[in-house]
């Protein structure tokens, strides 16, 4: 299955829904940026900031835990289309190793897409150790679709 929107429409999309992380007027790099989507797969980039970091000089269980998110909830949307109401039923992650500070490479992988559930995993990299740091699962519920509405 191929997706059905690019990796420039999806984070236009980012940017417009979620301006406080992406938006132009953080005048910063976008904190997630889809960096490649091929057949069922999809890769996030984080570059994570001083504020994801954990006493330590480790990145933070629930940054890696939105990271996973959005991945798994990236890949669903590169499939069905920009749905925004996608939302997320289930999350499950095991942390495997602490990463050190800088970016982290999502790797979410399509596994069921029906009707109104979507089933994806996520493997969470460090970018400049090559390490795999954490594995989540997700499930996403996805809105009905509504029929076209008549304006005459």
């Amino acid at each position: 299955m191929q997706p059905v929107v690019t990796v420039e429409e999806l984070n236009q999309f980012l940017a417009r829904e979620y301006p406080e992380l992406n938006g132009p007027e953080t005048h910063l790099p976008p904190m997630f940026e889809v960096i490649d989507l091929e057949g069922e797969t999809a890769s996030i980039r984080l570059q994570a900031q001083d504020n994801h970091l954990r006493p330590g000089g480790t990145i933070s269980g629930p940054t890696m835990m939105t990271l996973a998110d959005i991945a798994c909830w990236i890949v669903i949307l590169a499939h069905i289309g920009t749905v925004a109401l996608t939302v997320t039923t289930h999350l499950s992650i095991d942390f495997l190793r602490k990463p050190a500070p800088g970016a982290l490479i999502g790797k979410a992988r399509l596994m069921k897409l029906g009707k109104r559930l979507a089933v994806a995993d996520c493997d969470l990299w460090s970018e400049s150790a090559g390490t795999l740091v954490a594995h989540a699962s997700a499930t996403y519920s996805i809105p009905p679709k509504r029929p076209p509405q008549d304006t005459a």
